[in-house]
């Protein structure tokens, strides 16, 4: 019995995790070792709703004289309130500013891939086009080029050939 209860103290033994890699693989180990347990996964947070403005604060004198001593505090405490408000709301959109950026981004950055793709695939239809035009050609090229060698006229590269005659001069 003795070696059971050993042989459970080792299993037990506790790991410290090194790296992250390592602090991530113990708590799978720790996850697979009873699959059947049900798995908590926390939602995510809901955004706080906005202070709404004051409709009417009565008998605020704010810290000018003949404040209470008391209504400093309750100025104090508005005056917090409000600057939080304003904060919040510009912190909003801000946000949304970001979002709205965001996704222009990337619906212009997908337009532009569009129009990428159309572009090239316009460029290989073309290449692909005149492969099969090339490949046609051919028996009606001959034709052509018969009649032109009979008609006396000059053979295309000839301008090729004026280049290389300069170069060897």
């Amino acid at each position: 019995m003795e070696d059971s209860k050993e042989d459970k103290e080792e299993g037990k033994k506790l790991v410290h995790a090194k790296t992250t890699y390592d602090m991530q693989r113990i708590r799978l180990e720790r996850l697979m070792q009873n699959p059947d347990k049900p798995i908590i996964i926390p939602e995510r947070p809901k955004e706080r709703s906005m202070p709404e403005a004051p409709d009417f604060v009565r008998n605020v004198m704010g810290s000018s004289a003949g404040a209470g001593s008391g209504e400093f505090h309750v100025y104090r405490h508005l005056r917090r309130k409000e600057y939080a408000r304003q904060r919040a709301i510009t912190e909003k959109a801000r946000r949304e500013q970001m979002d709205d950026d965001y996704q222009k981004k990337l619906d212009d950055n997908k337009k532009k891939s569009e129009e990428k793709t159309a572009k090239k695939r316009a460029k290989r239809m073309k290449k692909k086009a005149n492969l099969k035009n090339k490949k046609t050609k051919p028996d009606n090229g001959k034709e052509s080029e018969k009649s032109d060698s009979d008609s006396g006229s000059e053979p295309e590269n000839s301008a090729s050939d004026k280049d290389e005659q300069k170069d060897k001069e």
